[in-house]
């Protein structure tokens, strides 16, 4: 219980420091590349063991880190551009709105199973998700711009199934801080290799505010990994509520500190949707 409230309040406090990217008119990208480099080293600092790149070859995870790490950066260009193309709100849903990937996995492929409470719990998960994220105009897409969000879903999805896939199967406690390490390391790599090949289209700066920045995101960003990992191996739940309890947790949490930390107003639905996180939590953990 304890680790996935911290993972919850990590989870959160990385949408508030997002916020103050924008009041403080932090780069964004370069902020995003320090951040990835700094969850990578507070991996390596809480790492108990052996450092060095036969260890790391020699462990049956190796290959995960690499793979994960593009897909970090991947999905976070595909979140970005569908932010500034479809609005915050879709960016939002398609991201929480996956849960229902490592759910259905975990049902399928781990054989786990949800008491008729906690399916709906998850199906109001899914609609508090929904209605938190509604801003005044509702969510409207064209269809040509419908694969964003497409891809944002399934692409999140897939980042939370392989979290699943390596806790259960390759890792061990000792391992979790430096694979979180490497996954985080690999996807700063992919960023520098991202800014490399784009350089010439944008002006990237390397000051104070974009390192301060990267740096507050970085920490919470690498623990948010390293509790979630910690509680999917609690016995206390599956997965299914694990994943379902930390993103409507996240969603639920981050609107509360909208209203109290930066003054944003809520809908009708807003509030609904909140209302339904927190029935749907208590469902879900209870049940």
């Amino acid at each position: 219980m304890l680790a996935l409230a911290l993972s919850v309040l990590s989870s959160t406090w990385i949408f508030v420091v997002f916020k103050l990217y924008d009041i403080y008119k932090v780069q964004t990208l370069v902020a995003i590349i320090i951040n990835y480099i700094t969850a990578c080293t507070v991996g390596f600092l809480l790492y108990d063991g052996p450092i060095g790149i036969s260890e790391i070859m020699d462990t049956s995870w190796a290959w995960g880190p690499l793979a994960m790490g593009v897909l970090f950066i991947t999905i976070f260009n595909l979140m970005a551009k569908t932010a500034q193309t479809l609005g915050v709100s879709v960016a939002s849903v398609a991201t929480k709105m996956s849960l229902v990937i490592p759910v259905v996995i975990g049902l399928i492929f781990y054989g786990e199973h949800l008491s008729f409470f906690q399916i709906i719990g998850i199906l109001l998960a899914l609609a508090a998700v929904y209605f938190a994220s509604l801003k005044e105009n509702g969510i409207t897409i064209n269809r040509k711009d419908l694969i964003l969000p497409i891809l944002v879903f399934l692409g999140s999805g897939a980042i939370d199934a392989s979290i699943k896939y390596f806790e259960e199967k390759h890792l061990t406690d000792q391992e979790i801080p430096i694979f979180s390490s490497m996954v985080f390391g690999c996807a700063a790599l992919s960023g520098l290799i991202y800014v490399g090949l784009g350089s010439k289209k944008q002006s990237l700066k390397l000051n104070i505010k974009n390192i301060i920045g990267g740096v507050a995101l970085g920490i919470p960003n690498y623990f948010s990994i390293y509790f979630l990992i910690r509680a999917l191996r609690s016995n206390n739940w599956s997965s299914a509520a694990v994943f379902t309890l930390n993103n409507v947790a996240i969603v639920m949490l981050s609107t509360l500190l909208g209203i109290l930390l930066f003054k944003e107003r809520l809908s009708i639905k807003n509030w609904g949707g909140v209302a339904l996180a927190v029935i749907s939590i208590v469902l879900v953990a209870l049940f």
